[in-house]
């Protein structure tokens, strides 16, 4: 058996950056999406949303993606929102992401930083925070919307 320990921080915003993660539906949606990933197997370490985008911090399988996985968690879990008709208008993510490799010795600092997002938004805003993502890992803007 082989032993893989690939540790991915995945970012992505609601579509057009909209803010419809409300405080009722924050709970729900982190629950089925951890729910539905345990039968997908895939392993969230954690998760953590606010009102516009969500931070996910996964072990991938040994025959696991990163787009094969986000694509799961994204698609399922939209769908899910909208046939629960839990918000008024339609739920989507947008099209990209961002997908992070962490080594062991980050894990920790990164699951701090998931688990702190509503502290941290009060200081910067998601376009900020998405902006300097990409800088720092040497990511060109222009391609992202």
């Amino acid at each position: 058996m082989p032993f893989i320990k690939v540790m991915i921080h995945f970012i992505w915003s609601t579509k057009n950056r909209a803010p419809i993660i409300s405080k009722e539906l924050k709970p729900l949606l982190l629950t089925h999406i951890k729910d539905n990933s345990i039968q997908k197997e895939i392993f969230i370490d954690c998760l953590n949303c606010v009102e516009d985008h969500i931070h996910i911090l996964v072990s991938l399988g040994i025959e696991q993606t990163i787009a094969k996985t986000a694509m799961l968690i994204k698609g399922e879990s939209s769908f899910w929102v909208n046939k629960q008709n839990i918000i008024k208008q339609k739920f989507e993510w947008q099209d990209d992401y961002i997908a992070l490799s962490v080594s062991q010795s980050a894990i920790e600092t990164v699951r701090k930083y998931i688990n702190g997002q509503e502290e941290h938004h009060k200081k910067k805003a998601f376009t900020q925070e998405y902006d300097e993502f990409l800088e720092a890992h040497g990511f060109n803007k222009n391609s992202f919307s």
